[in-house]
């Protein structure tokens, strides 16, 4: 990681089942898009790409990873990993071939902020999306996403371990699947790469 990157990991205790607990990408894409959101002063320019990446620009600004921790056979806590680029980006070629380019927010729009600033601003707007979905569900923290959603309503390709499915990018369901239209009808998805 570039020094004046930002890089953490949230641990907390779930018992809650794997479908549910995954959700938890949605709702830290919604809080890094509302701590960037805060640092520029709007939200233009930001958009979340499935199933979770923060875009800035149309190039990739951040990214989530989660996983879960199990005891005796039940999920028993969930780690979500988060990367941004704040002071810096890789170079186009260290990715792989058909990814977004990689950005920085200072590159993208000459903000400078520290790990340490952006970890309070994070965390704030984590623990506000965090109430939503504990209280109310996944349904409005759907929504709030579906309304920044990266090429919703285009054409996009979802790479499995085992093919490619290329459609319409027409919905994230109920389950957080991704729904896209192709010429063999709805393909709904749990996991996958998207390229665009």
């Amino acid at each position: 990681m570039p020094r004046g990157n930002f890089a953490a990991t949230y641990v907390m205790p779930l018992s809650s089942d794997t479908e549910r607990a995954a959700l938890r990408s949605f709702v830290m894409a919604l809080a890094l898009f509302d701590a960037v959101a805060s640092i520029t002063g709007r939200p233009a320019g930001l958009s979340l790409k499935w199933p979770n990446d923060v875009l800035l620009n149309g190039g990739k600004l951040a990214g989530i990873l989660l996983e879960s921790h199990a005891e005796r056979g039940r999920i028993a806590g969930l780690s979500i990993g988060v990367g941004v680029n704040l002071a810096a980006a890789p170079d186009g070629h260290e990715v792989e071939a058909g990814a977004l380019r990689p950005v920085s927010l200072a590159g993208e729009a000459g903000a400078d902020v520290t790990p340490e600033d952006f970890l309070d601003l994070l965390a704030a707007a984590y623990a506000v999306r965090e109430a939503s979905f504990v209280t109310y569900g996944f349904a409005p923290i759907r929504e709030a996403w579906l309304q920044d959603a990266a090429k919703l309503g285009e054409v996009i390709t979802a790479r499995l371990a085992k093919e490619e499915i290329t459609g319409t990018f027409e919905t994230v369901d109920e389950n957080g699947y991704l729904v896209l239209t192709t010429p063999k009808g709805r393909r709904r998805i749990a996991a996958a790469d998207v390229f665009f």
